[in-house]
């Protein structure tokens, strides 16, 4: 049977067949049946890869599926996308891990690579055994929790640099966050609320880099969301440390004065001041932010109803993440669609060695966007169960028309 898929583009178009890059020009000789897309005036670009989501099973499956995520995943351009470990049971050794990857196995539409966590139960006490996860995992990471203790840190760094593989952190100091829940500046104090300070986040950042320095493993920060974070972060890459970090698209376009009495705006870290938006964009820029990862952490619809202090935290970001980002950073002049377009798929695949060039004879992992379609964002309409994200509502530029695995679309925007 004849899969083949032609994108027909301006002076230029891609040959899909058997699920490779087959040839990019013009003037191909077709074979009987083959498949032909007008992707005219749009752009065709490689499938991003998001490093950090949250799919929620198993354990949590009323939060959100695997099949669910993935299809969410696919609508959102994304052909990769890296499984956080905060799951029952936890994957702490290989028969735990095994049971995510038969689901991911069974379910996924795209691309699913597992993180192990760190530590058994991420409890933060007794580390796993990291030689025999490495094989079976993109990285180890705690998420959801950060390591309070320096000196399992330190062991867990050892170990990760003698296998070279990825400490992946969520860097929060538990002594520090007071029973906060959203950013400790101008809304929380005239609001009545408890306040995260963002020394919470910099200063485990900057105990961790002392040990990544020491040690000298490949070591990843999730989530950076403060000034003081991505200072420390800069000062670290010029002096050779072997660091790398994100940042997600609700810290690059919000901050504390967005905030509502809303659930939709509650997140781990939480949106932190406007200084610190700025000090990420400027961060992004330059390089000292690598990737941007939409932390996508989906919560039921009754989990999300309680207001700030009560809400869970996280929010949703797979379906909305390109849009947002090109309509909020690089329309208005903020950075580039080249570096956007790098955040979201060649730095994470570089810093994680995921290998997927868009080049002839290799996988066809490719996004359709049309950049010039307007529209809303419609939790309503979401693929994910989770319907909690603070661009609900907000007009954007930049469609995903299709999103192309292995050569086959695993999504179609209906014309």
């Amino acid at each position: 049977m004849n899969n083949d898929l032609l994108l027909k583009g301006d002076g230029q178009d891609i040959l899909i067949r058997d699920g490779i890059v087959f040839g990019r020009g013009s003037g191909f000789e077709l074979r009987p049946g083959t498949r032909t897309v007008d992707v005219r005036g749009c752009l065709v670009t490689r499938g991003f890869a998001d490093i950090h989501v949250h799919l929620r099973e198993p354990g949590y499956s009323y939060k959100e599926t695997i099949l669910t995520g993935t299809r969410a995943a696919a609508r959102g351009g994304f052909t990769t996308v890296c499984a956080m470990p905060n799951l029952d049971p936890v994957p702490d050794c290989p028969e735990n891990l095994e049971k995510e990857l038969e689901i991911i196995r069974r379910d996924a539409v795209v691309e699913v690579l597992p993180y192990a966590a760190i530590t058994k139960g991420r409890k933060g006490c007794e580390l796993v055994d990291f030689a025999a996860l490495q094989d079976r995992c993109v990285a180890f990471s705690d998420d959801g929790s950060g390591v309070q203790d320096g000196e399992v840190m330190l062991k867990a760094m050892q170990e990760a640099a003698r296998l070279d593989c990825i400490i992946a952190a969520h860097c929060e100091d538990n002594s520090l966050l007071h029973g906060g829940y959203i950013h400790d500046g101008r809304y929380c104090a005239e609001h009545g609320h408890r306040g995260i300070s963002a020394e919470s986040e910099w200063r485990q950042i900057e105990r961790d880099l002392e040990l990544c320095e020491r040690t000298g493993c490949r070591y990843h920060v999730c989530h950076v969301s403060t000034a003081r974070s991505v200072e420390l972060i800069r000062e670290a890459k010029a002096r050779g440390v072997r660091v790398s970090c994100e940042t997600a698209p609700h810290y690059l376009l919000l901050c504390d004065d967005d905030l509502r009495e809303d659930g939709r705006f509650k997140m781990n870290p939480p949106l932190r001041s406007a200084e610190d938006r700025e000090a990420l964009i400027e961060a992004l820029r330059d390089g000292t932010v690598d990737a941007i990862a939409t932390d996508h952490a989906p919560h039921s619809a009754a989990e999300k109803a309680l207001g700030l202090r009560d809400s869970a935290m996280g929010v949703t970001g797979l379906e909305t993440a390109f849009p947002v980002l090109y309509t909020g950073l690089v329309l208005k002049g903020r950075i580039s669609l080249g570096r956007l377009l790098e955040a979201m798929s060649d730095a994470p695949r570089r810093i994680f060695r995921l290998d997927n060039p868009l080049s002839e004879s290799e996988p066809a992992d490719l996004t359709v966007i049309d950049l010039n379609e307007k529209y809303t964002i419609d939790s309503g309409s979401f693929l994910s169960m989770g319907r909690s994200t603070p661009f609900d509502g907000m007009e954007v530029y930049g469609r995903i028309l299709m999103t192309i695995k292995d050569g086959e679309p695993v999504w179609e925007e209906k014309r």
